[in-house]
């Protein structure tokens, strides 16, 4: 079936009231801005607009796939591991549960004691409102009381609650009670309507008897970027807290950090994509360490030393060092700092110190690599880890030399693994190695260091199923890393379904990664590509910048590179091939379909953006101009203008079938983007269907349910079934799990 030879319903009929604004001397028409609103007309329309989706969608082929995602989320997951002094916390959803559980084990391997049930609270017991959400948990360091972040609907505003934890060799719970904790869990304190704080903006204090973090105001009331940092103490609650500084720069973002040692309050200030600048807080005052560079820098501090990660003069990044006293007293350069790990062919996304060891996670190409070394930076051995695999997560033990790293691929399920990096009797607990920094499927060698598997997907994956990294030519010279999978054993009979996915922004890299709901149509055919679109991190900050800002179309070159080559090596056609993409994503998704419609069968566009002329008047939108570039800037216009997939639809012009996403409560980007750009193709243009399903009570992806991401799945798949002629197998899939619960 092709995209020509599959008719759908009739589209509602919407209203045009354009407005017309002149913008640089340019008149620019907008003929349904009144959808960018929230009254009563916008919610008849999207009302409508959904029902459009029931309609057109194939009723029987959503029933016969809906079982098959079902049976993939009766599965476990397993979250990264969090040390605090013999307590190992994590997150683990149950097969069949909506939301993860928060649990602590006495080992790495032990039984779990229920910290909070989500799946418990009340509101998740209702079948009308709201569902309630753990979203972020940070223990203390004495691993004595944990805070956790709790959102309803999804909207990324969070009420922050403090738990005690039970002491360790407890008697292990089986179940939490009926208020959603486990046994021997106490509510310590309550701070509701925090904002957008989050793990990364809350630091315990030194002596676990309070936190600093970062709230913001709420979207409602369209506060989300009016910043304050704030110390918490439990001995005065949360009427007494104290506000440390205000911070209403909309570009920037500050994030917290405490030495547990000293108690040092480190502060940074960071734009979205720009450079980072440190403070210590000292005498109640902030004292600069490393100001007035445009340099991406992180610290952690570990047993008396600040360990500095950052990309100055190393546009890959490089490991400094100096003592803590000396990142107390401020004006600190780079090159006072010790070099312990230079600059690498791969990038250097983390270095995790423990007592005598450093555990370091370099990408080479979008794959991971994992290496331990001495605290001086010496390289003492590799991990063995098998190819084209993402290291998703790693983290350590201040007391002792153990650490823990999320493992998964394209054909493997996600797992947790652990690994003592006092160990030298090397081994293969993970597959085929490879060095830290060399090429993939490397011959393990005696000296390589074995993890261990602590949890697991409970998955197996198909034996026939092929794992490819291809590079396609695209524009100025860049050579672009291409990810395929797809099922070799599997008889289709001509060009293969291909759906191609990708991101290309904010220095988000794509690398391999488990999707248990691409599993179905890798049963039934077809193929799964992801391309490292510039924009992204694959290859450290140059590969950013050449997609950013003016030269951001380079990210929608790459997108057309990739899927043309997929086409031209025989893989698939333009009557097979589709694009998905979300959030930035999005914006490359609605780019691409409108720059050439005639190389896809099809579209998936997720929570995007798609209206680059006023994207910044909206939520989160304008901390976004650090990347895009500001519409009210008339050299930036004149490249975003070229570029707005809301702007370049063409009247009368064929565009592929395109099915839009977007949340009601999506507090990043506004819905506005997907209502407006489905109105103007409905009415504007030939071709597809063009659909939009707006989704209530949840928002840019965090706390969704699993009964939720069931119903998006199924209709998102169906979509792509009937586009691409995809026919359903009878085979059934064994059930899984992946990191990734927000789409394709």
């Amino acid at each position: 079936m092709s995209r020509q030879s599959a008719p759908a319903p009739s589209p509602p009929e919407t209203r045009r009231e354009v407005v017309t604004e002149t913008l640089h001397g340019v008149d620019v028409e907008d003929p349904y801005r009144w959808l960018e609103g929230d009254d009563e007309d916008v919610r008849e329309w999207t009302d409508a607009q959904n029902a459009h989706v029931d309609d057109a969608l194939d009723d029987a082929l959503r029933d016969r796939l809906r079982p098959r995602f079902e049976d993939l989320v009766e599965v476990a997951d397993y979250g990264p591991i969090a040390v605090r002094e013999g307590r190992y916390f994590a997150t683990v959803r149950e097969p069949g549960a909506d939301h993860a559980r928060l649990v602590v084990r006495d080992a790495p391997d032990g039984a779990d004691r229920v910290l909070v049930d989500p799946n418990a609270w009340a509101a998740n017991r209702e079948e009308d409102g709201p569902p309630r959400s753990m979203a972020w948990y940070v223990p203390s360091h004495d691993g004595e009381r944990v805070a956790i972040g709790i959102t309803e609907g999804g909207d990324e505003n969070y009420d922050v609650r403090v738990l005690s934890v039970p002491a360790p060799n407890g008697s292990p719970s089986s179940s939490a009670e009926t208020d959603g904790y486990g046994a021997g869990v106490e509510e310590v304190a309550v701070l509701p309507e925090r904002g957008r704080v989050n793990a990364g903006s809350l630091a315990w204090a030194a002596d676990d008897e309070g936190f600093v973090y970062v709230a913001t105001g709420g979207a409602a009331d369209g506060a989300q970027m009016d910043k304050e940092i704030r110390r918490f103490r439990l001995a005065d609650g949360p009427d007494e807290e104290a506000v440390l500084l205000e911070h209403d720069d909309q570009h920037v973002w500050p994030r917290v950090t405490v030495d547990p040692d000293s108690g040092l309050l480190a502060v940074a200030f960071s734009e979205m994509v720009g450079g980072t600048e440190w403070y210590v807080r000292v005498d109640g005052d902030l004292r600069p360490v490393l100001t007035g560079t445009d340099a991406e820098t992180s610290v952690r501090f570990h047993d008396g030393t600040a360990f500095v990660t950052t990309d100055a003069g190393a546009p890959r990044r490089r490991l400094l060092a100096c003592s803590v006293e000396r990142f107390r007293e401020g004006d600190l350069s780079f090159d006072e700092c010790r070099e312990v790990l230079p600059e690498g062919e791969g990038i250097l996304r983390s270095a995790v110190p423990t007592p005598d060891r450093l555990l370091v996670h370099r990408q080479r190409d979008a794959h991971s690599r994992l290496s331990v070394h001495d605290r001086d930076g010496t390289h003492l051995r590799d991990v063995s880890l098998p190819s084209y695999c993402s290291v998703t997560w790693v983290s350590g033990s201040r007391d002792a030399p153990e650490a823990f790293f999320g493992l998964t691929g394209f054909d493997r399920p996600p797992a947790v693994r652990g690994l003592d990096l006092d160990d030298t009797s090397g081994g293969d607990a993970a597959g085929a190695a490879a060095t830290s920094d060399g090429a993939a499927g490397a011959t393990a060698t005696s000296g390589d260091a074995a993890s261990t598997e602590i949890d697991s997907v409970d998955l197996s994956v198909p034996d026939d199923l092929v794992v490819e990294q291809r590079f396609v030519d695209s524009t100025d010279g860049a050579e672009v890393p291409v990810f395929v999978c797809y099922r070799e054993d599997v008889a289709v009979d001509g060009p293969r379904p291909t759906l191609l996915y990708g991101y290309g922004g904010f220095r988000n890299s794509i690398t391999p990664s488990f999707g248990r709901f691409r599993l179905p149509f890798l049963a039934d055919g077809g193929a799964f590509a992801a391309v490292c679109a510039r924009g992204g991190y694959e290859y450290g900050e140059p590969w950013h910048e050449s997609g950013m800002l003016a030269d951001k179309q380079h990210t929608f070159d790459d997108f057309v590179a990739a899927g043309e080559a997929l086409c031209g090596s025989g893989l698939t056609d333009t009557d097979h091939l589709a694009v998905a993409g979300g959030s930035n994503g999005g914006l490359s998704v609605g780019a691409v379909v409108t720059q050439r419609p005639d190389l896809w069968a099809a579209a998936q566009c997720a929570v995007p953006l798609l209206d680059m002329l006023r994207f910044h008047r909206f939520l989160l939108g304008e901390s976004w101009t650090t990347e895009y570039g500001h519409p009210e800037d008339p050299e930036a216009f004149e490249y975003l203008r070229a570029y707005s997939p809301y702007h370049n639809v063409e009247s009368g012009e064929t565009y592929p079938p395109v099915y839009f996403t977007t949340a009601a409560s999506d507090t990043r980007v506004h819905p506005s983007h997907a209502r407006k750009m489905t109105a103007r193709l409905q009415h504007e243009a030939a071709g597809g269907p063009f659909l939009l399903r707006t989704k209530a009570e949840t928002g840019h992806g965090v706390g969704k349910p699993a009964s939720m991401i069931v119903d998006e799945q199924t209709d998102s798949w169906a979509f792509l079934y009937e586009r691409l002629g995809v026919e359903v197998g009878d085979g059934g899939v064994a059930s899984g799990a992946d990191g990734d619960r927000d789409g394709v």
